[in-house]
């Protein structure tokens, strides 16, 4: 996948790493300069996903969780793919993804948003790019959450995204957007990413990819490096 990187475009698309309308940062945030710490030998000969196994059903999180019927809600496709600063194609990456399910609820014991859980619907999905960089997830678009940061506080619908290298230690994490969700003005995460960021996390309804009578297709590519790189939450 490539070195993670910074590079002279960081300032204008990535968020700062301290933002105090999104409070946890205010403790998360690194009070002194980060130091680069040199890979030991079990990084660098680790796991290289190009052989990695994959579940048939990994990549549709409506049929993945132990089925007793379908899960509820309105079911979508999310593909895109992922390029260096080049637009040359990155194969052979480990892609993971979870998310809340329609009513924006986690199958998590930290949730405790009063919405109920989908016995149908797991919430996690990984797949590998192809060797054309390209990727696709069957999933359920997500809903809306309380989240606590401040009064009346709702994240908008959104998928989180973890993209691995060639070892377990080269990993960048974001999260996608779909368009004109009318949550974004009040949101502090996304709004603490500089504008051109924001606009690079938001996801495109795409009828290329669309699948008549059965999903809405939703594009969202994914940049590495340079003048359109993907805001990442851990760089």
């Amino acid at each position: 996948m490539g070195k993670l990187i910074y590079n002279q475009f960081d300032m204008e698309l990535q968020p700062p790493y301290k933002a105090p309308d999104y409070k946890s940062t205010i403790l998360r945030a690194p009070s002194k300069p980060l130091i680069i710490t040199k890979k030991n030998l079990s990084e660098l000969s680790g796991p290289v996903f190009k052989d990695f196994k994959l579940g048939i059903l990994d990549h549709d999180l409506t049929k993945n969780a132990i089925k007793y019927g379908d899960p509820i809600g309105e079911r979508i496709v999310v593909s895109g793919k992922v390029t260096n600063e080049l637009g040359q194609p990155i194969p052979n990456t480990l892609i993971e993804i979870w998310q809340a399910n329609a009513a924006g609820k986690y199958i998590h014991k930290v949730d405790q948003h009063d919405a109920p859980l989908d016995p149908n619907f797991l919430g996690a999905g990984r797949c590998m790019t192809d060797a054309n960089g390209n990727y696709k997830f069957y999933t359920i678009k997500p809903g809306a959450y309380p989240w606590g940061n401040h009064h009346n506080a709702w994240r908008p619908n959104h998928i989180h995204f973890s993209l691995f290298g060639g070892d377990i230690s080269s990993r960048l994490i974001t999260q996608m957007y779909f368009p004109k969700d009318p949550l974004f003005e009040f949101d502090p995460i996304y709004n603490a990413i500089p504008k051109r960021g924001r606009e690079l996390l938001v996801s495109s309804l795409d009828l290329s990819i669309t699948e008549p009578e059965y999903a809405l297709g939703y594009r969202f590519d994914i940049v590495l490096r340079g003048h359109n790189e993907t805001p990442f939450e851990n760089k």
